[in-house]
């Protein structure tokens, strides 16, 4: 019966309830948007990794994230040959520079070196054949399409990196950073380019590929074993990816932020709610009281209360995850790192649930005060 009422009152007073539902609603939309664009930015520095073929990669012990690597000794690829799950075996390499577009200007970007075979493993999502063919000219690099603009270049002008002349021969794509920005040139260019890995002897991370991908967990833990593993670390790619995303998210900071901007949302959406609630609940006191005197028990009447915020807070979610989805499309077309995945639409969720159904704890304070003696005022 609780719940029938509760229903048709919504229905019937919707008027009263409809702000409640838009705080909601909005509220749900903050925590939604602003979570997938943390994920989306610390997401960028795992960009090596997750724009990459390779099923496992091989760098520095203690690497705390992808963007974050040193280099190791290029003998450690003689470890990974003789593994006979482990089909090949490539180098990348991560160095800095300093860029002057052809317009001047000076700009502080990330160098990857690749190997630039056609089926190489390195960035193959984002650079393809025709572009790694490109690369294999001394002197070349492409960069993400978004950023030829804050290079003050075009694909065909030249730039200097490190006082070294360079030419962009292509673009490449979801390589976009929210930092600085990524150039992508063949390993020997980037060797040219960045002095302190000139030295055929380092290298970034080792990239690998397996004749089986169901078989990464074992093949990494088979090299860890080895004695020679004090001079590398072996990640699978999601766990490199993981791992970057963590450290950007709990480690360097940037997360705090996010935790108080969703607290934030959370009070003032719960506020908002509880007052509307409130005020519902004040508005019925004739009914409530009428129901009192016919003999239905407090806690019957409490579940009303409840079952109304329940289902406010169900259809601000839908509001929100509405809101969140438009969002992601406009991100999409503006190239904007933007990660809406079930994760964070599902935490999100509960947190707009817990807004509402503490709203309607509040509004319960109202509710105590219903005296069937009203009715004879």
């Amino acid at each position: 019966m609780a719940v029938a009422l509760a229903r048709k009152t919504l229905i019937h007073e919707w008027r009263r309830f409809l702000p409640a539902i838009i705080s909601v609603g909005f509220s749900g939309i903050l925590i939604i948007v602003q979570g997938a664009l943390l994920l989306g930015i610390v997401g960028t520095n795992a960009l090596p990794v997750t724009q990459s073929e390779a099923d496992l990669w091989i760098g520095f012990p203690g690497t705390q994230s992808a963007d974050l690597g040193r280099s190791i000794d290029a003998g450690v690829s003689a470890d990974l040959l003789v593994q006979p799950r482990i089909t090949r075996v490539e180098s990348l390499l991560l160095g800095s520079g300093d860029w002057r577009g052809q317009r001047g200007g000076g700009q502080s970007v990330t160098l990857l070196g690749i190997d630039t075979r056609p089926d190489g493993l390195g960035l193959a999502k984002s650079v393809l054949p025709v572009e790694r063919k490109l690369l294999d000219e001394p002197a070349t690099v492409v960069v993400d399409e978004r950023d030829l603009e804050k290079l003050n270049t075009q694909v065909g002008g030249t730039a200097e990196i490190n006082g070294n002349s360079v030419r962009v021969v292509g673009t490449a794509h979801g390589m976009r950073a929210m930092g600085g920005m990524n150039v992508i040139a063949s390993l020997a260019t980037v060797r040219q380019l960045d002095r302190s890995l000139a030295s055929p002897d380092n290298v970034t991370y080792f990239l690998a590929a397996l004749s089986s991908a169901a078989t990464a967990d074992m093949v990494r833990a088979r090299l860890s074993s080895l004695k020679a593993s004090r001079r590398f670390e072996a990640w699978t790619s999601s766990e490199l990816a993981n791992r970057s995303v963590r450290y950007w998210l709990l480690e360097s900071g940037a997360g705090v932020g996010f935790i108080f901007a969703t607290v934030v949302a959370v009070v003032v959406g719960t506020l908002i709610t509880s007052q509307t609630l409130m005020a519902a609940v004040a508005a019925s006191t004739t009914q409530y009281a009428t129901l009192r005197a016919i003999g239905v028990p407090f806690p019957k009447l409490r579940r009303i209360v409840v079952e109304q915020a329940g289902w406010v807070g169900t259809i601000g979610l839908g509001l929100g995850l509405t809101g969140s989805m438009l969002a992601a499309v406009l991100a999409r077309l503006n190239a904007i790192p933007f990660q809406l995945g079930p994760g964070i639409m599902f935490l999100s969720g509960a947190l707009v649930l817990s807004v509402a159904f503490l709203a309607g704890l509040l509004a319960l304070r109202r509710l105590r005060h219903v005296d069937p003696a009203s009715l004879l005022r």
